[in-house]
């Protein structure tokens, strides 16, 4: 044993690291799962790496980690196990921070930073494990990392070992992308932890986008506070973001000796290192989802979970993507309250009611399924795969979400629009560590505003700065500047990473705050470039409406280059978050490919309204009125009136729409070659009823002038004769007993009405029927002043038992009128006796 502290002899995954050895020499990959605590994470690679026996053939191992925390924490800890330094035999690598020494076997590195490091190296030289951690959450980093490197495996290096570790995982699934790999299992020696179903007394509102309940984490709170009387040991409370953590700990003061830290991927390192060192003082640590994998929270025997997660969803027809607010999956929660049994038997209160639990989703959404696909649709460009056909990956990528990011690559200059390969630019851009969106802004801005400037000004953005430092991006830059807070500090070492990239970059840094942040953020998000419409609202040049705060600095600005927006709750329109200060030529720059001018005809206000239009996206830069406009673009916005307002544009005369009502009818009973005529059928077969009157058209007012029932007529099935029969299988009027032609009402297809006054029907038998016999009209026999007296579809039947009723019912009100005791036999007429006898 290479002086291993004897804390190590005792974890449960020693157990399993023979099968896991067997496995890597067997098949060269393996699927190791292994609860919280059992030291998957800091054991395993020790004893791949050959540093837990002199006798094991000493490897190069390299752990990826899903966060930076988690990277830190697992290197301090194996270093620990070793009785060494950071750097020693173990370091870490994560962005824009490197401890690794020359004699360093363990490397930890973010699954970020083994991507960047794969696309440089494809061969991982000098590399003989990866191990890749916390598998299970299914970040799209570890994804592509994992498919890259099967890659590697089958192209160019078949000797190195690849292990995928979680505690709870699709082990099937991961096995199958490891070309059938093994899974190896390590029996948990994990305490027991008690289930306190901990719901809020009264109904709270579900999450929308970032906004959680107020009452929510008021109870999250209250639950703390019970906890804290109930049990003993720290306390680990799980909340989705920093705000929900900075409101539980403005409720939870005076809480005596009680300690309350906050962790999170922005916390300060002093502040981690202290959550993770341990305290003689009793704890409250309010954590993010960074505190469920990895990470061993000493003293934690008690968990609060609020159930709540954060992950990335994209919306394309806005343009907007940020983080939103989701229920935690049961996966998570099995990690979460896991932590309370790490070190001793402990509890978890989870802040939902059971019969909720088994409605929870199974594991968190893969991230290839939710988020922007951007930077992994050039990641995979660059490795010669642009549509990601051929990797190994669990979930392949959405096509829309696909096709949506190789507009924004194609725009951006970072992969050709017709093969989509990545051009020499994009493959630079992927090596900068950005979003390809910030990497164009970096690539482009530097030149003109110089490397310094260029990347203070994208630093902002690749890491929004908190909110108290405004929605102004100028005037937070100079508070970032001036600030000596965390993110100050993170801020700082990021720039100067980012300012090395372009460091050979000319400009000579002229520009105000305002106009640097302004061009960068223009460039990074063109088609958030927006307009002022008056009352603090913008158009953006996607089509988007924002709004700034009252108040804000941006108040004003005629041009805004929009960062980060949101839409709240019930709001009409999108609301600035983070925005700058930009002139129109900075915006036609940014923007320029979503310029556009040329004439246009609108269907607008009820008619047609033709312009000339200089547009930047949606945004109107200069209109003129249209005196000829090409028939075409009049046809086209004519059918969008049609479709909008309806047939109803045109002229329809009684005529008109009896012919409509009888094809319809005719359609309903008979089917082809009769005609549909309903609304939607009629626009499908526009070119065929309403030619040529469309083409002679240019304003509604035409519309109105032409004869709907005439151009129906183009539709009738002449071509078989059919047309001829329409009068005898439809006709518009029909002669009753009596000699009266009476019209037939058809506004019902299913079942066309005859009204017409009861004597006029004496000795008919049997009902009427159109349609070669197929359809009895309805009739509605009216008494001798036009008002119904009985409806009826069978006559013969109304005449033995329906008439009585009706005759002694009107034959005191007419008696005038002939009401005789046998209707079948008695003689039709539409006269009184009167004018019987005197006949």
């Amino acid at each position: 044993m290479i002086g291993l502290r004897n804390e190590a002899l005792d974890l449960p995954v020693r157990d399993a690291l023979p099968a896991l050895r067997s496995a890597l020499e067997g098949s060269g990959g393996a699927v190791l799962c292994a609860p919280p605590g059992t030291g998957k994470t800091t054991l395993v690679p020790l004893a791949l790496a050959g540093l837990l026996d002199a006798s094991q053939e000493a490897r190069r191992v390299v752990v990826a980690e899903p966060r930076r925390i988690a990277a830190r924490a697992a290197a301090r800890r194996m270093a620990w196990l070793l009785g060494e330094q950071v750097g020693d035999s173990v370091g870490y690598t994560v962005r824009g921070e490197r401890v690794v020494g020359p004699r360093a076997r363990v490397e930890v590195v973010t699954t970020g930073v083994l991507l960047q490091r794969l696309q440089r190296d494809q061969e991982l030289s000098g590399v003989d494990v990866v191990i890749l951690d916390e598998c299970h959450e299914r970040h799209l980093d570890a994804d592509t990392v994992a498919a890259f490197l099967v890659d590697v495996r089958a192209a160019l290096r078949p000797e190195l070992r690849l292990v995928a570790a979680s505690a709870t995982t699709d082990a099937e699934g991961w096995a199958r992308i490891l070309g059938d790999a093994p899974v190896v299992e390590a029996r948990g020696t994990a305490h027991p932890v008690d289930v306190v179903w901990a719901p809020p007394p009264r109904a709270v509102r579900p999450p929308h986008g970032m906004r959680v309940d107020p009452a929510l984490l008021s109870h999250v709170a209250s639950v703390v506070r019970r906890a804290l009387a109930e049990r003993d040991g720290d306390v680990l409370c799980f909340l989705p973001g920093v705000g929900e953590i900075a409101r539980v700990a403005g409720q939870l003061t005076g809480l005596g000796d009680v300690e309350v830290l906050q962790v999170h991927g922005r916390a300060p390192a002093a502040v981690q290192d202290a959550v993770l060192a341990g305290s003689e003082r009793r704890r409250v640590v309010l954590a993010t989802s960074v505190a469920e994998s990895s990470l061993t929270v000493p003293g934690v025997r008690v968990v609060v979970d609020s159930g709540l997660a954060r992950e990335p969803r994209v919306d394309h027809a806005r343009g907007l993507s940020a983080l939103t607010t989701v229920r935690a999956s049961q996966a998570s929660g099995r990690q979460r309250a896991g932590r309370a049994g790490r070190e001793a038997p402990g509890a978890v209160y989870r802040c939902w009611a059971e019969a909720e639990d088994g409605r929870l989703p199974r594991f968190p959404a893969p991230e290839i399924k939710v988020a922007d696909l951007a930077a992994f649709a050039l990641q995979t460009a660059c490795w010669g795969d642009p549509d990601a056909a051929g990797l190994a990956l669990l979930d392949p990528p959405p096509g829309g979400a696909m096709a949506a990011a190789r507009e924004v690559l194609a725009a951006v200059g970072a992969v050709d629009a017709g093969t989509g390969r990545a051009t020499e630019r994009g493959t630079r851009m992927s090596r900068v560590g950005l979003h390809p969106r910030l990497a164009r802004a970096l690539l482009d801005a530097a030149p003109r505003v110089g490397a310094r400037r260029a990347a203070e000004a994208v630093a902002l953005l690749s890491e929004e700065p908190p909110r108290e430092y405004g929605d102004d991006l100028a005037g937070a830059w100079r508070t970032a500047r001036s600030g000596r807070d965390a993110y100050g500090a993170r801020w700082r070492t990021e720039a100067r990473r980012l300012a090395s990239s372009v460091s050979g970059s000319s400009g000579g840094g002229e520009g105000s705050d305002e106009y640097v942040a302004g061009l960068v953020a223009a460039l990074a998000f063109p088609e958030r470039v927006a307009r002022s419409v008056g009352g603090g609202t913008y158009l953006m040049a996607g089509g988007t409406r924002a709004e700034v705060q009252q108040g804000s600095a941006l108040s004003g600005a005629r041009w805004l280059a929009v960062a980060v927006a949101d839409r709240p709750v019930g709001a009409g329109h999108a609301r600035v978050l983070l925005a700058g200060h930009v002139d129109e030529d900075a915006a036609r720059d940014a923007a320029a490919p979503l310029h556009s001018e040329g004439d246009e005809v609108a269907w607008s206000g009820g008619d047609l309204v033709a312009r000339h239009v200089e547009r930047l996206g949606a945004v109107e830069l200069a209109v003129r009125p249209l005196k000829t406009p090409a028939p075409g673009l009049v046809r086209e916005a004519l059918l969008t009136g049609l479709r909008e307002e309806g047939t109803g544009l045109l002229k329809w005369s009684r005529d008109a729409r009896e012919v409509r009502e009888r094809l319809a009818f005719l359609h309903r009973h008979l089917g082809a070659p009769w005609p549909d005529v309903a609304e939607d059928a009629l626009h499908a077969r526009v070119d065929e009823w309403l030619e040529p009157e469309l083409s002679r058209s240019a304003r509604r007012a035409d519309l109105a002038r032409i004869d709907a029932g005439q151009a129906l007529g183009r539709l009738l099935p002449w071509a078989g004769g059919e047309a001829g029969r329409m009068d005898e299988l439809a006709p518009e009027r029909l002669e009753v007993p009596s000699g009266s032609r009476i019209r037939i009402d058809y506004s019902d297809p299913e079942q066309p009405v005859l009204a017409v006054k009861l004597q006029e029907m004496f000795g008919l038998a049997e009902t009427p029927r159109i349609a070669d016999g197929r359809v009895p009209l309805l009739v509605h026999l009216l008494s001798p002043a036009g008002r119904p007296a009985a409806v009826t579809a069978d006559l013969a039947s109304f005449w033995q038992s329906g008439y009585r009723a009706v005759r002694a019912d009107l034959r005191g009100r007419y008696p005038k009128h002939p009401w005789p005791e046998d209707p079948a036999t008695a003689p039709p007429t539409r006269h009184t006796n009167a004018r019987l006898k005197g006949r």
